[in-house]
């Protein structure tokens, strides 16, 4: 088989969590370049922080925000705001539960509260900078929320109607945030699009996650991998199991494909 298009979240599969990769990682990213493959990054975090960790692995195509904003070589090719009244919705609810929101926008992150301990922690775990205090000016702009301080009993609060989901976040340190996830807009869906625009089969394609925001992804290319370190209910969807991002994990699944040496 040959393969044209590459998938690759960030948090726990491409960086360790020490916000480092290893070089296995680097260089199996630019064989599958040298090999003709097209390779995106796609992750649940906001564009306008990725972008030094794109430029040092050498990759010019992005998915962000799980799928509501994607660039192809520069090229907005997806923009998938929220609905302003789902915002506010969203907004009521984690005023009623004491939860803290970061609402992303493209130019920045806006947070309900900038001195909560949770999101002092979650800003360190992401390595956050473009970092706001929310205001309603914002509301008609946002394309992605992730919810923090939340147990599990309480993260259905959010899911409004049916075409919402909420995704544990699968780092150490931020289970207890959760992105708010739509299912019409998501990274599997973004990854279809993409697809249709480069005319290339989902046979063609090959993914790899490790949490529940990846689910999507993995069912829709061809070459599914969960990581070793992926929330165990991602193995259920994933066609392949590879090793631990600290274990080499883009490069010996790539490999097992023939994608690389």
């Amino acid at each position: 088989m040959t393969y044209k298009v590459l998938f690759l979240d960030i948090d726990g599969t491409i960086l360790m969590p020490d916000h480092t990769y290893t070089e296995s990682t680097k260089t199996a990213i630019q064989e599958a370049k040298n090999n003709g493959v097209e390779v995106f990054i796609a992750t649940g975090r906001p564009l306008i922080e990725v972008k030094d960790l794109a430029n040092e692995l050498n990759v010019d195509s992005l998915i962000g925000y799980n799928g509501a904003y994607a660039i192809y070589q520069e090229d907005t090719i997806i923009d998938e705001p929220m609905d302003e009244k789902l915002v506010r919705e969203f907004l009521n609810i984690s005023g009623k539960s004491n939860n803290e929101l970061v609402l992303y926008t493209k130019d920045r992150n806006y947070y309900t509260s900038l001195d909560n301990p949770f999101v002092k922690q979650f800003n360190e775990i992401f390595q956050l900078k473009q970092n706001s205090q929310f205001t309603d000016e914002v509301a008609d702009q946002i394309i992605g929320i992730t919810a923090m301080n939340l147990e599990p009993a309480e993260a259905s609060h959010y899911e409004v109607d049916d075409n919402i989901r909420m995704s544990q976040v699968n780092i150490e340190g931020a289970t207890m945030a959760y992105d708010i996830i739509r299912k019409n807009v998501n990274k599997g869906e973004a990854i279809k699009k993409i697809l249709k625009r480069l005319n290339i089969p989902k046979e063609q394609a090959i993914a790899f996650g490790d949490g529940l925001n990846d689910k999507e992804m993995l069912q829709a290319v061809g070459e599914g991998f969960a990581m070793e370190n992926a929330h165990p209910d991602l193995f259920e969807v994933a066609k392949h199991r590879t090793t631990s991002v600290s274990d080499s994990g883009i490069y010996n699944g790539l490999k097992k494909l023939g994608v690389v040496k």
